[in-house]
């Protein structure tokens, strides 16, 4: 049974997040239904990571199995043609080896976070920034970025309802930059833990603006304790924006 890895962008604003839910629309439910509209397959799809509720994507990756071995140029141009108008879009569709796993196979997850840092309403951006309107110091808030990277028990910037074995997580990058009156925070580690990348942010907000010092963070982080994180950012912000694959998803 051929095995297709396929490229997704989506508007979380639309949905209830990724996973399938029993209350709202998810992604993975709108994509699997257009792979039934096209293929006439009903297919569970396996995604790279979980996004929350109102989170984005602009590369979240995913493997399905079919039973015919379609031209990837129809699977992706089929699939949108059922997805239009409804904030999801493939942008590319592979063959792949059937050892590939969207989840599994990943070896580093890339997500980027946004924020507007401004007085005046982001009307353009309602839904796809965090507006911060206090003056965010991002010399300081990479300060605190700092103290995170590397391997620790990330405990305190972990969701209650987080399911991972495991506190421990690798963060290998985290850097805070200014463009105009927009903050990007880049992060990127093989896995991340549930709502780590939001729960990160919130809490550099505090440095960022004067609350917390670099040293009141990394004292948050050592205590392992979910009641020293600092407030929950939005969803709004929060983009997976790739997925590296180490050669494992080459087209065959």
């Amino acid at each position: 049974m051929p095995r297709f890895k396929l490229v997704v962008e989506y508007d979380g604003m639309r949905f209830h997040g990724w996973q399938h839910q029993q209350d709202g629309t998810s992604v993975q439910e709108a994509v699997e239904r257009a792979i039934t509209a096209f293929s006439g397959e009903t297919r569970r799809i396996v995604a790279a990571g979980r996004t929350d509720t109102g989170v984005h994507a602009t590369h979240q990756v995913i493997h399905v199995d079919l039973e015919r071995d379609w031209p990837v140029r129809t699977i992706a141009d089929a699939m949108n043609a059922h997805l239009k108008g409804k904030g999801v879009a493939i942008l590319e569709a592979r063959r792949v080896a059937d050892i590939f796993d969207a989840r599994i196979s990943a070896v580093k997850r890339h997500y980027l976070y946004r924020i507007i840092n401004r007085r005046a309403f982001a009307v353009l951006e309602a839904g796809r920034v965090w507006q911060v309107k206090w003056r965010i110091d991002a010399a300081r808030m990479q300060a605190g970025a700092d103290r995170l990277i590397g391997k620790h028990d990330f405990t305190t910037f972990r969701a209650s309802e987080c399911q991972a074995k495991s506190p421990l997580r690798t963060l290998e990058r985290l850097d805070v930059e200014r463009d105009g009156d927009e903050i990007r925070i880049r992060a990127s580690a093989r896995s991340f833990l549930h709502s780590q990348v939001r729960s990160i942010v919130g809490s550099l907000i505090l440095v960022a603006t004067g609350k917390w010092t670099p040293d009141d963070l990394e004292a948050a982080l050592k205590a392992c304790d979910r009641s020293r994180c600092g407030p929950l950012a939005p969803p709004d912000g929060l983009y997976l924006v790739g997925v590296d694959y180490d050669g494992a998803d080459q087209p065959v």
